[in-house]
């Protein structure tokens, strides 16, 4: 993943987990991402969650990359609580991989969501994101 997406070691991103479905992603307390309150920047938090989404995405579709390409259509972020320290996004896709698969088929351009909850080191959740996903069919 690392390799893939270059900006995620900016952030010192690890994947802890990634299996169809399903991806986890920690970042560390560094005080060069922090923001003005001494915690996790927002843009590092949004980084993270979109990160983990796009493992949970490539877990489940990356045997379809020679016929589409991942695209980010959209992504919704709401900050729940203020982070402090180390923080853990855990990603969940939201569709059925039968169903995307299925549209891409039949040469459409599907659309799925990847849900993320992005937590403290104790499970204090702290932020919550969306991230819309598209297959865009190779032309």
């Amino acid at each position: 993943m690392l390799q893939s997406v270059p900006f995620a070691r900016t952030l010192d991103i690890s994947f802890e987990k990634v299996e169809p479905g399903t991806a986890v992603c920690r970042m560390p307390d560094r005080a060069d991402l922090h923001n003005h309150v001494g915690g996790p920047h927002a843009g590092a938090l949004f980084t993270l969650a979109e990160s983990a989404s796009g493992a949970a995405m490539l877990a489940t579709f990356g045997d379809q990359l020679s016929r589409a390409t991942p695209l980010a259509a959209n992504a919704a972020i709401r900050y729940v609580k203020l982070a402090m320290g180390e923080v853990v996004a855990e990603a969940r896709l939201q569709a059925s991989r039968e169903e995307v698969v299925a549209k891409l088929d039949a040469g459409e351009r599907p659309e799925f969501d990847v849900a993320v909850d992005i937590k403290t080191a104790d499970g204090t959740l702290v932020s919550q994101m969306t991230v819309a996903w598209t297959l865009r069919p190779n032309r």
